[in-house]
């Protein structure tokens, strides 16, 4: 079916783009551990944790522009695919490819539009406002949770070590502080039992 008006059909094109995110594979497993996590389940679960969380937010945070970050954050994994914590050198090209994917991705839309899904992924990216903040903390929480509700997810298939797994978390020592206790209690119960090497 044609959409004879152009903002229209841009704003479709790009809706029906953003439904491959779908197809996304992380490497951390679902809670169940029966099935990698996909990256809209990811920013769904992000968004749902930025509700349930909120109570443990910076002071003066804008929930519903850490909602949009969230929503947005991962759509250039379309293009540049999910980009794995731990692998250092997928990292070394990880910012390179996710800015093209941006470019055409966000391109897809009406230029307002274009902009302003733009200024949400860069404001994501570079972590500077308490909004940023708080989304990139729960991103880091959101996988320590499916790792721990998976006995070990991807730090036991990976072989990954607990100094890497506390640097991965320090986001949230550093801006969901309450959370620390838990993300420490549940690392080291993982280094007791053999899933995260010591």
């Amino acid at each position: 079916m044609a959409v004879s008006d152009d903002r229209l059909a841009r704003q479709v094109a790009f809706l029906a783009e953003a439904d491959k995110l779908k197809t996304i594979l992380r490497r951390t497993p679902i809670a169940d551990g029966s099935r990698p996590e996909n990256s809209a389940e990811h920013s769904w679960h992000l968004v749902l944790a930025a509700m349930t969380l909120a109570e443990y937010a910076p002071p003066g945070v804008n929930l519903r522009r850490v909602l949009e970050l969230l929503t947005i954050h991962d759509l250039v994994e379309i293009d540049a695919g999910d980009t794995f914590a731990y692998d250092t050198a997928a990292y070394e090209t990880k910012a390179a490819r996710e800015l093209a994917a941006a470019e055409r991705i966000f391109g897809l839309l009406p230029p307002d539009q274009r902009a302003w899904f733009r200024a949400c992924w860069d404001e994501f990216e570079a972590n500077h406002t308490l909004e940023a903040k708080y989304a990139n903390a729960l991103d880091r929480f959101q996988a320590l949770l499916l790792n721990m509700k998976s006995g070990g997810g991807s730090w036991r298939t990976y072989r990954i070590s607990r100094a890497d797994v506390l640097r991965r978390m320090e986001p949230v020592r550093a801006d969901l502080p309450q959370l620390w206790p838990l993300v420490v209690e549940v690392i080291d119960g993982f280094c007791a039992n053999g899933a995260i090497a010591t």
